[in-house]
């Protein structure tokens, strides 16, 4: 019983937080993660369009190999050996369009356009490369 007794009290004598301390808690983190969340998702959008940039490095690789066995560019992706995910809207996993808009014998560009709206703002993301190997957004988001 003593032992009981003692156990008790230093139980009984621990200090906790109130319902207000833990309320100003949350609050805080709160506030926190609403400051952080513009930051993160600028980074998630980086992020998406890293892979319209990744496509359009393979379609110029591919470009080129083409043109180094045909002495010309290709308009078609199948000639150059690019094999398209399905898109999301597909069901796929894959959420920008490629697509050869020009090609010859000394030059070619190839498009990646966005078929959902990576910035939310009601203009799809479309990027562009050329013969030179000029990566460039085309769309202004």
């Amino acid at each position: 019983m003593n032992q009981e007794n003692k156990q008790n009290k230093i139980w009984n004598n621990q200090a906790g937080f109130s319902l207000t301390e833990l309320l100003v808690a949350l609050i805080i983190v709160g506030l926190l993660v609403v400051m952080a969340m513009p930051k993160f998702t600028s980074v998630i959008t980086r992020t998406k369009s890293t892979e319209a940039k990744l496509m359009l490095n393979q379609i110029y690789m591919l470009e080129e190999a083409y043109w180094d066995e045909h002495d010309k560019y290709s308009t078609n992706l199948t000639d150059i050996g690019y094999m398209p995910d399905k898109l999301v809207t597909d069901g796929g996993s894959a959420r920008y369009g490629i697509k050869i808009v020009a090609a010859n014998d000394t030059s070619f560009q190839a498009t990646a356009t966005a078929v959902v709206d990576i910035h939310k703002n009601g203009v799809m993301d479309t990027w562009e490369i050329n013969h030179r190997k000029q990566l460039q957004q085309a769309s202004v988001n």
